[in-house]
């Protein structure tokens, strides 16, 4: 049995059978060739934080490859009056095939793990959000190619996303520029071992970005910081990504944005709906690298 609570719980090999098994599937769903090889297979999915993307591309992805799911909200369930997280693993991962849980802290994620009897996804917490990562990644590979020898720039704080990429770069083999404000930097300590040569820090967005390849970023304040807004309004102020910085990136560079976007703030309106731009396409794949995911820890490696 297989967990993927972080993107280094993959291999090189295991990351590439993901992108070929998404771009396979991804083709029946345009050509609407039914493929439904979870039939009878349940997915209990596990919000203790809200979600738009998530939920729908699971739930969705789930229905199209046979089986169903069922939603279990933290404060509708046993778990919001204190009910210990391994007990609620103990119990449900007797009844589901498949447990995917959105979440704040990933020792939460860990002790469920710890205690089911079926495959575990991380959703998102506050450390960690490997499928979107996933995603990004294929959707980069689907537009340019492989990521290999390329440069992505990030823009923006030291969260969930910037740490996952983090983990990603030496599996992909690309480089990660880094912009943040003082005070929002990457704690040394969370940087993999094997990340260390692979990434270069910057103050000035403008730097980071110079010749990336793809440029992405994420709002100021995650879920969870609500309290911070005005502070950090105050400290991200030049790091929009707009039109003037979009120009130092390669001529055929990428934005990529996990969604939702506050325009104006991180993102400059005419960037999201720009050329460069494929949000809404980085947005579906969620659902189609989810489906390869589920397909990969409940069958393994399907080559049809």
């Amino acid at each position: 049995m297989k967990h993927f609570l972080r993107f280094s719980d993959l291999s090189v090999e295991e990351v590439q059978h993901l992108f070929d098994r998404t771009r396979t599937l991804k083709e029946r769903f345009k050509n609407y060739v039914v493929y439904q090889p979870l039939v009878d297979r349940m997915l209990a999915m596990v919000f203790e934080k809200s979600s738009t993307r998530t939920r729908v591309s699971f739930e969705a992805g789930i229905y199209q490859m046979g089986g169903s799911s069922i939603v279990l909200n933290m404060g509708e369930t046993q778990l919001g009056r204190g009910e210990p997280i391994e007990d609620v693993a103990r119990v449900v991962t007797r009844m589901v095939d498949l447990v995917m849980i959105r979440t704040y802290e990933q020792s939460i994620l860990e002790r469920f793990a710890a205690h089911s009897r079926v495959p575990v996804i991380n959703g998102l917490t506050n450390e960690y959000h490997p499928c979107q990562i996933l995603a990004d990644a294929y959707t980069f590979v689907e537009q340019r190619g492989p990521l290999k020898g390329k440069v992505v720039a990030w823009v923006g704080d030291a969260n969930n996303m910037l740490y996952t990429w983090l983990e990603a770069a030496p599996l992909l083999g690309f480089r990660l520029r880094v912009a943040t404000p003082a005070g929002y930097a990457l704690d040394p300590s969370r940087v993999p071992a094997n990340a260390a040569g692979l990434f270069e820090a910057f103050t000035d967005p403008m730097r980071a970005v110079e010749g990336a390849h793809l440029v992405t970023t994420d709002v100021w304040t995650s879920m969870g910081f609500e309290a911070e807004t005005q502070k950090r309004l105050e400290a991200f102020k030049g790091f929009c990504v707009d039109r003037a910085m979009m120009a130092r990136a390669a001529p055929d560079a990428l934005f990529m944005h996990c969604l939702p976007a506050h325009r104006g703030e991180e993102v400059a309106a005419d960037v999201l709906e720009g050329p460069q731009s494929v949000v809404w396409e980085e947005a579906e794949n969620r659902m189609h690298v989810q489906k390869a995911l589920m397909e990969y820890l409940l069958l393994g490696k399907v080559e049809s």
